[in-house]
């Protein structure tokens, strides 16, 4: 079941395809949205070392990060609400200081999805951080987060990759059991170096898993290199979303996320449903 939904207001490319997402799921699920906007003023005043006389330039620097930083909360605010009200689902707003991911941390104990940009959380267009701060928040229990891209899709078929490991098959769980978009179209697909009657077997298993509770499911086992290339193949199927966990390599470094799923995050153009 799902009631309750933490939304990364980040003020950058992203912001409206995670403003359209959460809304329209809130909306199907009679669900509310908290939205949350945190600026890290510590970390927008770091301008690097100053050269000498060059006091002044530093302190307009800072004060200019802090006023765009400013605007783009309060615009990716005001969208936010206009959106809720717009569809009538029930939220809330919460703007914080202080560092991104401690309070998400903190924040997400108490929902049931998070929603942010793929390669951005609440930069204001100021840092660049590709996937590292997304991968940290996965590794350290904040799950399940619906990575979406700049451009939004409507989500009429979902790729599940499926390893066999048991966090793949947690966080096939996890999204089945959500119901994010049941009338979906839904394809799991096992990725193996070598085919073997056990490999083989995996994705008809998850399918059935899946056919369990009522999804339209097929199945497809590729066998190819070890480190698939699973955009490629979601591309070549038209799919809209790809959910994919963590692999049995980032288990035993407890804190590294897998390969793939890194590589996934790095380079995706379509959301991503991302546990562990």
């Amino acid at each position: 079941m799902l009631k309750r939904i933490l939304l990364g207001l980040g003020g950058t490319e992203f912001t409206s395809s995670a403003i359209r997402h959460a809304v329209e799921i809130a909306a199907r699920h009679q669900a509310s949205v908290t939205g949350i906007t945190v600026i890290d003023i510590e970390k927008l005043e770091d301008v690097g070392p100053v050269p000498a006389g060059a006091t002044q330039w530093a302190r307009d620097l800072r004060q200019h990060r802090l006023k765009v930083a400013r605007r783009h909360v309060a615009a990716a605010c005001d969208e936010f609400v206009q959106a809720c009200e717009s569809a009538g689902i029930s939220f809330e707003l919460l703007q914080e200081q202080g560092e991104a991911f401690d309070l998400m941390i903190a924040e997400a104990r108490y929902y049931d999805l998070m929603i942010f940009g793929l390669r951005s959380l609440f930069e204001y267009d100021f840092f660049a951080d590709p996937c590292e701060t997304l991968v940290r928040l996965v590794s350290h229990g904040v799950r399940p987060i619906l990575a979406v891209a700049p451009e939004h899709r409507d989500v009429g078929r979902v790729l599940i990759a499926y390893s066999g490991s048991m966090e793949s098959a947690k966080s096939m769980r996890r999204f089945v059991q959500l119901g994010l978009w049941p009338a979906a179209r839904f394809r799991v697909v096992t990725f193996q170096a070598g085919a073997t009657a056990e490999g083989a077997a995996l994705p008809r298993n998850a399918a059935a898993y899946c056919r369990a509770h009522g999804l339209n499911v097929e199945e497809d086992f590729v066998e190819g290199p070890g480190k698939p290339d699973i955009l490629r193949y979601a591309a070549e199927w038209g799919a809209d979303l790809i959910v994919i966990g963590n692999s049995a390599r980032s288990v035993i470094l407890k804190k590294v996320f897998g390969d793939t799923a890194k590589q996934t995050i790095q380079h995706s153009d379509r959301p991503l449903f991302l546990s562990q």
